[in-house]
């Protein structure tokens, strides 16, 4: 038994499910914080070194809640992203890893900031841990594109692509920030990576499951084509499970009727209403 495991049988039960729909939440917090109280987050929450030394301890979290970005548009996009990418590691690791993950990556970027406040002061650090704190999400797509390459994701819900270029744009991304950063922001891009290098280059066991629980999707998949017709049909292309299994197919709350769309299709479809026969 590895470390790991030997750590989700003694701490598995405090897992929290479902964390990352939490972390959204927290940066939702923080895009209204920043609409009415601009300076709120700086003075009180931000991962400030010396008033942590000072007491002001609940910032080892509070941080976490600086908002992606300050476009509403764009906000809603990346949790619609970063959500799904969660709920797919939470499924191929188990919600301790998920966590244990995260984790790692959060205790990261406040060693990262208390590197840094020696030598360049506290407002430095601030800067730098909120820009890691961001970048900690952008990890879950090096482990998706990593484990998964192949799975497709819809960009702005009209561009599709698969999960390993996003990956590779990602890693470029961050090659290049730490080749053109200060001393200071390499420290703190290498600490955003950290929890991505530890599990998949120290600790080769993520991978391994996640091609174990592939192969019992597939194998699943071909038995349950073998003995029955497909269970999820799109009201406008007609594609099922059977055509492709990484489709997600869900039911329009604004249709009145029983209507079921693809991910292609489910935010591109025209609502069906009383008198009205298709999508």
């Amino acid at each position: 038994m590895n470390f790991i495991d030997k750590l989700e049988r003694k701490f598995g039960r405090f897992a929290v499910r479902n964390l990352m729909i939490y972390l959204i939440a927290m940066q939702a917090v923080g895009f209204v914080l920043n609409l009415t109280n601009p300076t709120f987050y700086i003075e009180w929450l931000s991962l400030n070194p010396y008033a942590i030394l000072h007491g002001q301890i609940w910032r080892l979290v509070t941080f976490l809640i600086f908002p992606s970005s300050s476009d509403p548009f764009l906000l809603v996009i990346g949790a619609i992203c970063f959500l799904s990418i969660g709920r797919l590691l939470e499924q191929m690791w188990g919600t301790f890893r998920l966590n244990l993950y995260l984790l790692v990556g959060i205790v990261a970027i406040i060693i990262g900031a208390f590197l840094i406040y020696p030598f360049y002061g506290p407002f430095l650090s601030i800067y730098a841990a909120a820009s890691a704190s961001l970048d900690l999400y952008s990890t879950l797509i090096l482990a998706i594109a990593l484990m998964l390459p192949d799975v497709q994701f819809m960009l702005f819900f009209v561009i599709p692509v698969k999960a390993k270029w996003l990956g590779i744009f990602y890693g470029v991304i961050v090659a290049y920030d730490f080749i053109k950063s200060s001393w200071p922001g390499r420290i703190m891009v290498f600490m955003t990576v950290l929890n991505f290098l530890l599990f998949f280059f120290l600790y080769r066991k993520p991978v391994q499951r996640a091609k174990q629980v592939k192969r019992k999707v597939v194998y699943q998949h071909k038995v349950h084509q073998a003995s029955s017709g497909p269970r999820h049909r799109c009201a406008v292309c007609g594609r099922t499970e059977l055509d492709d299994p990484s489709l997600e197919f869900r039911f329009c709350s604004k249709c009145e009727g029983n209507y079921e769309y693809c991910q292609d299709h489910l935010y591109t479809h025209k609502h069906v209403t009383k008198g009205d026969g298709q999508a």
